[in-house]
């Protein structure tokens, strides 16, 4: 029974090492590329159990899949107006296309060197083709961050992808400084444009102003000139009157004081009103007794 036993064993173990010498895992994480004779003649991205010809015949190469983060270096480049800007920028990358990774660059030490130097001549042109106001501005909606990764990653993605065989799925700028030369150049821009903005609001208010008395002195002079206007057409009315009643008086003086008095009698009885005067007192002596007229010769 021993001897059975051991034999068993033996035979597991070499069943095992056989199995270890003609399969191979690809797990969740990995991709995974065969090479026959040193030609790479596999390319395997999804997980599970493979089969292979025993070394050397067949080798297998396992690569991790995962996103992995990379930073390039602080660096100056110019913007559009040839102001000098130092950027930082990273990317989140992973192997897409194992094949084409293991024959252009092999190693992910040799891929982020490769993706350094792209990045760093994507990040150049991006940057050129925008004004430094797109960077820095007192004006948060004139900033144009999102535009300019947007215009990096197009630029970087298709060739690293067609090149290493490398998907970049982000990328975003970490860093923007300035020197301090420039940042005193900006904040004197700013300062400048900030007094400009003042006097411009302090002389649309003072134009404002001068509009606003301009048209109240024009009303003015408007209701003024209707005022006297009104006022010279009551004063000929009543000049037309008194001329009317002055006629009258020169032609009968006692008949135009005797309608005077009645028109005065009228206009005082025309409301209920209590009045206690002599009965002698003008007018009202003409309730007592009617005033003997004459016709004038």
């Amino acid at each position: 029974m021993k001897d059975i036993a051991i034999t068993i064993f033996i035979v597991l173990v070499i069943a095992i090492l056989g199995l270890y010498l003609v399969s191979f895992q690809v797990r969740e994480i990995e991709s995974a590329l065969v090479t026959t004779f040193g030609k790479p003649t596999r390319e395997i991205t999804e997980p599970g159990w493979y089969f292979k010809w025993p070394a050397p015949i067949q080798r297998v190469y396992l690569f991790d899949s995962r996103m992995r983060v990379f930073e390039g270096d602080l660096g100056e480049t110019t913007t559009k107006g040839a102001v000098p800007i130092i950027v930082n920028t990273y990317v989140v990358w992973k192997i897409a296309e194992p094949l084409k990774f293991f024959n252009a660059v092999g190693t992910v030490k040799e891929a982020e060197s490769k993706l350094l130097s792209q990045l760093s001549d994507a990040q150049n042109k991006a940057v050129g083709r925008h004004n430094f106001s797109e960077f820095v501005n007192s004006d948060p909606s004139k900033i144009r961050f999102e535009g300019i990764e947007d215009e990096m990653l197009a630029e970087l993605q298709q060739t690293v992808r067609d090149d290493y065989g490398i998907e970049i799925k982000t990328l975003g700028i970490k860093q923007l400084k300035v020197s301090e030369d420039v940042s005193k150049d900006v904040f004197e821009r700013m300062r400048a444009e900030r007094n400009r903005k003042t006097e411009a609001t302090i002389a649309e208010g003072n134009a404002e102003a001068t509009r606003i008395r301009t048209d109240a002195d024009s009303k003015k002079i408007e209701l003024l000139a209707a005022a006297e206007a009104r006022a010279k057409a009551i004063r000929g009315q009543g000049d037309a009157e008194a001329a009317k009643y002055y006629k009258m008086l020169e032609a009968d003086p006692d008949l135009a004081m005797f309608l005077r008095d009645i028109e005065a009698l009228k206009r005082t009885l025309e409301h209920r009103s209590t009045i206690v005067l002599s009965a002698d007192t003008e007018p009202f002596k003409l309730l007592k007794e009617m005033p003997v007229l004459k016709p004038k010769k």
